[in-house]
């Protein structure tokens, strides 16, 4: 089976995490609707509803790299995983849980342009 994925952090193009998705079709880049807050825990980012929008890149995956993204994101334990939609289709997109380490909040919603 065949998913679509939002990704905002270290999946995305040129970041430590991408080569899980380095067999997966790119289908193009995407701002979210002002649904999300962008939070930065130091290594990776963390993602929690609010009122700005997210940069990110959506995918088509597979069961197995589906299935291994749960894994690195320490689904459902750390991560959970909702929808999101995109004009790609309905996709796939990983929320922290943790809101007590929800600090450091990256205003631009872009995780690539943090400073």
């Amino acid at each position: 089976m065949q998913h679509l994925v939002f990704v905002y952090g270290t999946l995305r193009k040129g970041e430590s995490n991408h080569h899980y998705l380095e067999k997966s079709e790119f289908l193009g880049g995407y701002q979210s609707a002002q649904d999300y807050r962008l939070y930065d825990l130091g290594d990776y980012p963390a993602l929690a509803a609010g009122h700005r929008a997210i940069h990110g890149e959506v995918y088509l995956i597979d069961d197995e790299t589906l299935y291994a993204l749960d894994k690195l994101e320490d689904v459902p334990v750390e991560y959970r995983r909702e929808t999101i939609e995109t004009p790609f289709g309905r996709a796939w997109i990983y929320l922290y849980q943790d809101s007590s380490k929800l600090v450091d909040e990256i205003v631009s919603g872009d995780w690539c342009q943090r400073v």
